[in-house]
């Protein structure tokens, strides 16, 4: 699966501001929510469920929060640069500046459990990391997130 495939270039922010891993992941779930209809509550409430599990900060600076939701009928994403890394309870314990939001539909279809994969062998590639934290603003960072993998 495509990250343009869900992905939009309106789901692409930089520069956010946000103190910690809680408020993250609730601003996260709001415009998530706005975007799907979906109620943000119920959004942050899943998101909270899977940290709870294992945190989603995947190290370098990187996370991929997610969840399944019944609700969410295609894969849906969110990619944000936040203006100040936070800290992130990352495997490597290193604070988090590169944010990828991914909701799954509940019953995961192969194509479906493609899209997790793709965007953490995106978040692995340095230069794509490299284009992610340089980009000026949403657009640039969208298409940081869509080039394909090893393409300067």
């Amino acid at each position: 699966m495509d990250i343009k495939d869900f992905l939009s270039p309106g789901d692409a922010i930089v520069d956010v501001r946000l103190a910690d891993k809680a408020r993250l992941l609730q601003e996260l779930a709001e415009r998530a929510a706005a975007a799907l209809n979906l109620s943000a509550d119920r959004i942050a409430s899943e998101l909270r469920k899977r940290e709870d599990l294992g945190s989603t900060g995947t190290g370098g600076g990187v996370a991929i929060p997610h969840a399944r939701m019944a609700e969410v009928k295609k894969p849906f994403g969110l990619a944000v640069r936040l203006r100040q890394p936070i800290d992130f309870d990352a495997i490597d314990g290193k604070p988090v500046d590169v944010v990828f939001l991914l909701l799954l539909p509940a019953a995961a279809a192969g194509e479906q459990l493609n899209a997790l994969a793709s965007v953490a062998r995106k978040l692995r590639d340095p230069a794509s990391l490299r284009r992610l934290r340089r980009a000026a603003d949403g657009a640039a960072l969208y298409g940081a997130m869509v080039q394909a993998v090893g393409k300067e």
